[in-house]
């Protein structure tokens, strides 16, 4: 590998088409959680040093948490380059102190208060936990000089973009500013934050709006996961609405690629709003289909009427994340389905033996 030109005192070298920066500190918050995780991993598998903070946030057992952080350990080794906080991002003063403790080059922040649903039910704490939480990490990131910063959004802020009788892909260029869900709302907000601290400081931030990521290790309450539990232990799933409501579902490999693409493009845009999807929406009856015939079960299902604050559609415009990050989704749905059911399936015995 040999080094290019690049800062002074840093290695450049180019691994898929990514150009990266050597050997960096990553922060990743949100560090138990399904997509942190296995961000975390793929930074520790190219050689990287990873903080990784996370508050165990009740929303799902804790147990699960802990099996992912293990699940780090354990792809980190014994060379000590993963180190994990238990902590609070809305606690300004914890921040400051680990920001200023650790000085990482770059600051991933994965961590939110998740789910639309949820959301309408108690959207002061999605406040938050999402929007303080966020603007504490920046000021404690512009505090310690942290070069860079990655932030989650969601495909949520686009709202009823997708409700048109003729669906089209959702681009970063579109209106944003009609949220139907306060966690929608949240994740629109994080996206100004993340402009303010850029025009204020000058450092790069990019926002990701991730479109329905599946994959081992997804969240215990959403879709994927939930119906291939209950239709492969033969209980009933609820499915809300006719059935053709469609979501853009991105694999979680695709959608770390992506993390770690735009970790290595953002310095030469200052900000920038990337989505990372699929760009295949599936409806929900296909959804349903696909997962009886990889479990292999006969779904039984009891229809409901549609849910406040769900949308239509979903379905990514992946345009300039194609030009600019080199990104392009490489698991099919039905692979990425398979996948997961593998990483599932023991875990059911386990649980049910």
């Amino acid at each position: 590998m040999s080094p290019a030109p690049g800062r002074p005192g840093r290695q450049r070298w180019v691994e898929g088409g990514v150009v990266g920066l050597g050997v960096q500190t990553f922060l990743v918050t949100g560090a138990a959680g399904f997509i942190a995780s296995h961000t975390c991993e793929a930074l520790l598998a190219r050689g990287d040093r990873v903080v990784g903070v996370d508050n165990f946030d009740p929303f799902y057992p804790e147990s699960m948490k802990r099996d992912n952080i293990e699940s780090i350990r354990r792809a980190a080794g014994s060379g000590g380059a993963f180190e994990f906080v238990v902590g609070d991002i809305t606690d300004r003063e914890q921040m400051r102190l680990l920001f200023e403790r650790v000085k990482p080059d770059t600051l991933i922040h994965l961590a939110a208060k998740a789910g639309v649903r949820p959301s309408l039910e108690n959207p002061a704490a999605y406040a938050h936990a999402n929007v303080t939480g966020t603007s504490v990490l920046l000021e404690a990131a512009h505090q310690a000089g942290v070069r860079r910063c990655v932030v989650a959004s969601s495909s949520s802020v686009y709202g009823t973009i997708g409700d048109d009788e003729t669906p089209r892909p959702f681009s970063e260029e579109q209106s944003v500013e009609r949220p139907i869900s306060p966690y929608a709302a949240t994740k629109r907000a994080c996206e100004l934050l993340g402009f303010t601290h850029h025009h204020l400081t000058g450092r790069p931030v990019a926002m990701l709006r991730f479109f329905t990521v599946f994959g081992p290790r997804q969240r215990p309450d959403l879709a994927i996961r939930l119906f291939m539990e209950r239709i492969a232990t033969g209980k009933t799933i609820t499915v809300f609405g006719d059935g053709g409501t469609s979501r853009d579902y991105t694999f979680i490999g695709d959608i770390v690629r992506g993390v770690l693409a735009s970790c290595e493009a953002i310095d030469r845009h200052g900000y920038r709003i990337w989505n990372l999807g699929g760009s295949s929406p599936v409806t929900l009856e296909t959804m349903i289909d696909s997962i009886a015939r990889v479990v292999g079960v006969e779904p039984k299902m009891e229809r409901r009427a549609g849910q406040p604050g769900d949308v239509r559609a979903t379905w990514a415009d992946l345009s300039r994340s194609r030009r600019e990050l080199g990104y392009e989704p490489a698991t099919p749905f039905l692979d990425g389905l398979r996948r997961q059911w593998e990483w599932l399936k023991p875990r059911l015995e386990r649980a049910t033996s």
